[in-house]
């Protein structure tokens, strides 16, 4: 494998005509410029340039690889400035995988905003919920909401914003069923919560740091939040949302929310990245983009 900084030094002294001058011009000595051209002819296995103490000539071989020389500094230069122009402006393809809620509720307005304001960049989203694995199927970011800290200790992560869950219930249950006052009051409702294989409970936080731990025998489970969201607002029964998926429905008094002062579920969003030499700079520019903008998206108004 050539040394480019070889190959640089025998385009400089085939320029300026001789060792002495392209010494001048680089500030090295002679002797160095010239152990580094002779470097070089060994690596190719031939001779590049004749040495006499009258006069400065390349060899038949020499004019021959200055061509390429000068092809491949000007590939090396391009090559160069690709990078720069990367880090400078955000461009490339960034794969991103994600919940399907996240992407339905979070991310549907935030994405394309991120797109036009960075007209270089790409995104590949995939919308699961499957738990994907980020680095043996080739993502360069995933989006994951979650309770409790993410154990994945091969990803690089990054809090993006709160998306804590309350209770909801449609207006026409409530009528029927009466509103809870306490947390107490729930296991004499009709429940509505996600499909789990440990025990099915809701660990409720007060205002007062209080916890009150309620099991639940749900009339309808799901894994999906959307589904479970709909069957709320069908007055099912009383369902754990995340706050931010039910503003529309709220607005509209499809549902409305109880036991306002406790929460359902401290859930967070986070961003993961793989541990990746070469990331794109991209990627640290859009998880940055949305650690800014996805708190104001998740927040959640009471009305």
């Amino acid at each position: 494998m050539l040394d480019l900084k070889d190959v640089y030094f025998f385009v400089q002294v085939v320029d300026r005509g001789g060792f002495t001058s392209a010494g001048e011009v680089l500030r090295l000595p002679k002797s160095t410029l010239s152990h580094r051209v002779k470097e070089l002819e060994a690596s190719l296995g031939v001779r590049l340039i004749n040495r006499t103490s009258r006069q400065f000539a390349m060899t038949e071989v020499g004019q021959e690889f200055y061509q390429y020389a000068m092809n491949l500094l000007r590939s090396a230069e391009v090559a160069e400035e690709a990078m720069r122009q990367r880090l400078a402006e955000p461009s490339g393809v960034i794969r991103v995988t994600t919940a399907a809620e996240i992407a339905q509720f979070a991310l549907r307005h935030v994405l394309p905003t991120f797109l036009s304001e960075n007209p270089k960049v790409k995104i590949v989203e995939t919308a699961t919920d499957r738990l994907v694995d980020i680095v043996g199927e080739g993502f360069d970011l995933a989006i994951r909401g979650h309770t409790g800290q993410l154990q994945d200790s091969n990803l690089i992560q990054h809090p993006l914003a709160k998306a804590p869950w309350y209770l909801f219930a449609g207006p026409e249950y409530l009528e029927r069923m009466s509103v809870p006052a306490e947390p107490e009051d729930l296991m004499t409702h009709s429940l509505i919560g996600m499909v789990s294989k440990g025990p099915l409970q809701w660990h409720l936080q007060g205002p007062d740091k209080r916890t009150v731990t309620v099991p639940i025998d749900p009339r309808f489970q799901s894994n999906s939040l959307i589904s479970l969201k709909e069957a709320a607002c069908a007055n099912i029964g009383i369902a754990a949302l995340p706050g931010y998926i039910c503003q529309t429905e709220l607005k509209a008094g499809a549902l409305r929310q109880i036991l306002p002062q406790w929460i359902a579920a401290d859930a967070r969003i986070t961003a993961l990245i793989p541990y990746r030499i070469g990331l794109l700079p991209a990627v640290r520019t859009m998880v940055d983009y949305l650690a800014v903008v996805l708190p104001k998206v998740t927040a959640f108004d009471r009305g």
